[in-house]
């Protein structure tokens, strides 16, 4: 269905390619994920695919060239003064004049004659097809299942999309995308703003789509559960390798060949080092009997000696250059937590939460949930879970006092610095830099605070490029460490992790592993879930409740 051969582009002005000899195909029935860190290249490939972007060189097929493609963006077009109706029927607004055709024609047909009778035969054919196609959406079972699936059941079909909310904008347009009954999809970030229902709703819609799909998400439970294959974009080399399987199938398959690598690598240096032995000892020796004596046997034998000390000289040179040599493994690039071993964690049996009979929402008659008593110690890491607009973010709200509770009280205990981020919150100075930000929040000195960012995935001279030229991910790294930088023991974190890529979203785990404080946060993410959390609220249809979670191993 697609096949995209040697696609190959470089920006103007740039060192190198962004992307180099990139070629895969999709068929009927695969679903291939598309992965890399962010700066990679996938939305200028995707880009290219969906004929946004021109490439320098290579091309892309459909097969057959009719294929309809349903596309959808990260940023949706502006669709505010249009209907939901509208969006999710485009061709709606035509279906009138479709079925007055239709009847026309049905009406002529009665009174012609024999000799127009074929013509307008064929023509209402075309009329009728016409018509059923532009009506199917609107049938009943069509279209609901699939808004239903994705939390829309209850909008009204009438309702101006300006109205909605980012997150249900993002939705109706993934709903609209299904419903265009498209032969090849190319979803980009198609998970975000979707809670765990929805996931797992789109998952199995897409398990039974028959077509095609390209996929770019960072839920790797989510590409656990989809995709039959991966393509895997290289940030170094501007390539692309292709693996079979899962997310999960393709981690233990690097993960495995960086351990040969390393093995391979440790024989390489131990054998280098013999080489290095062997002729440094050679010499000496040579050296050592040259100037023991003035015999000329003996400054003769010496030379050879020399001789032979050279000619291992010469194949440690060759081993060195040559083709088999391994490559030293670069480890992923390193996000810490910015020096968290030297956060002073609590004791273990210190309560840091307490929430005794709490009730949050925003009208005293309609509390989102009542009855809330639980307690947090110090060193858990909780996850909470649970579908949009139950109260998760409300309930983060109340615990940090920025809501003030319905009833009952939610309490931090002294001694207790929090760290608050919350959710598409914008903290952030747009013509400040990353430097700046840092050092307006928290006592350091330029080298310290440079050395701080290092952690976080600033190098070198990006710690001076201005905020509005970072991209998400960037942004939601520095969002977390301002509140690291000044000591927070207690992280509360709201959709921490939207928009990380998967490496720096591994790399924050790793963080967290690491971290000596508590930890209280709002996720969708199962994977980051599974091997974060030590215990889980959820919190759905109004009710709470806990359980204790082991953290599976990285």
């Amino acid at each position: 269905m697609l096949v995209v051969s040697n696609i190959s582009k470089r920006y103007r002005g740039a060192d190198e390619p962004v992307l180099k000899n990139i070629s895969f195909t999709v068929n009927a029935g695969e679903r291939v994920g598309l992965i890399g860190p962010n700066g990679c290249g996938k939305s200028t490939l995707i880009g290219i695919i969906t004929g946004q972007i021109q490439p320098d060189s290579g091309s892309v097929q459909f097969n057959p060239p009719a294929l309809r493609v349903g596309y959808l963006p990260q940023g949706l077009p502006d669709t505010d003064f249009l209907s939901v109706r509208d969006v999710l029927f485009p061709g709606a607004g035509d279906l009138a004049q479709a079925e007055a055709r239709v009847e026309r024609l049905a009406g002529a047909i009665a009174g012609a004659n024999e000799e127009d009778l074929s013509g307008l035969l064929e023509a209402y054919g075309d009329a009728l097809e016409q018509f059923e196609r532009m009506s199917i959406g609107l049938a009943t079972g069509t279209y609901e299942p699939i808004l239903a699936g994705l939390g829309l059941a209850e909008l009204d079909l009438d309702l101006q999309v300006g109205v909605l909310s980012g997150g249900q904008k993002t939705r109706l347009g993934l709903a609209a995308l299904l419903l265009s009954e498209p032969d090849l999809l190319v979803l980009d970030e198609p998970t975000n703003h979707l809670d765990v229902t929805g996931l797992e709703w789109l998952e199995g819609w897409l398990q039974g789509f028959q077509g095609g799909a390209l996929i770019v998400s960072h839920d790797r439970t989510f590409l656990d559960e989809t995709i039959t294959r991966l393509v895997a974009l290289d940030d170094r080399q501007h390539t692309a390798r292709l693996y079979e399987g899962t997310y999960s199938q393709y981690v233990k398959t690097v993960q495995s060949e960086l351990d040969k690598q390393w093995a391979a690598w440790r024989d390489q240096q131990a054998e280098i080092a013999r080489l290095e032995s062997d002729f440094r000892q050679t010499m000496a020796r040579a050296v050592r009997k040259e100037n023991a004596t003035k015999d000329s046997t003996q400054r003769r034998y010496a030379k050879k000696v020399a001789a032979r000390a050279q000619a291992k000289k010469k194949r440690l040179e060759r081993y060195l250059e040559s083709e088999e040599r391994v490559e030293k493994p670069i480890p992923a690039w390193p996000l810490r937590m910015g020096l968290l071993e030297d956060v002073s964690a609590l004791p273990s049996d210190r309560e840091i939460i307490i929430l005794d009979d709490l009730a949050i929402g925003y009208e005293a008659d309609r509390p989102l949930l009542r009855d809330v008593t639980v307690s947090v110690m110090a060193g858990e890491r909780i996850a909470v879970l649970g579908p949009n607009g139950q109260g998760k973010s409300t309930l983060l709200r109340t615990i940090i006092g920025e809501l003030p509770p319905l009833c009952g009280t939610a309490r931090i205990a002294n001694s207790v610095q929090v760290g608050y981020l919350a959710q598409e919150q914008e903290i952030l100075d747009p013509q400040s830099t990353p430097l700046d930000t840092l050092l307006a929040a928290a006592p350091m000195s330029h080298t310290e605070a440079r050395t701080f960012l290092h952690f976080f995935l600033f190098r070198g001279d990006e710690v001076f490029r201005p905020v509005e030229q970072l991209s998400y991910g960037e942004r939601a790294c520095l969002m977390l460490a301002i509140p690291v930088a000044q000591g927070a023991n207690l992280l509360i974190l709201d959709e921490p992790i939207n928009h990380l890529d998967v490496p720096a979203r591994e790399r924050f785990e790793q963080a967290l592993r690491s971290y000596q404080g508590s930890v209280l946060a709002v996720v969708h993410d199962r994977y980051f879930v599974d091997r974060f959390a030590t215990q889980i609220w959820h919190i759905e249809s109004g009710e709470f409740s806990v359980s204790f979670h082991s953290p599976v191993e990285a």
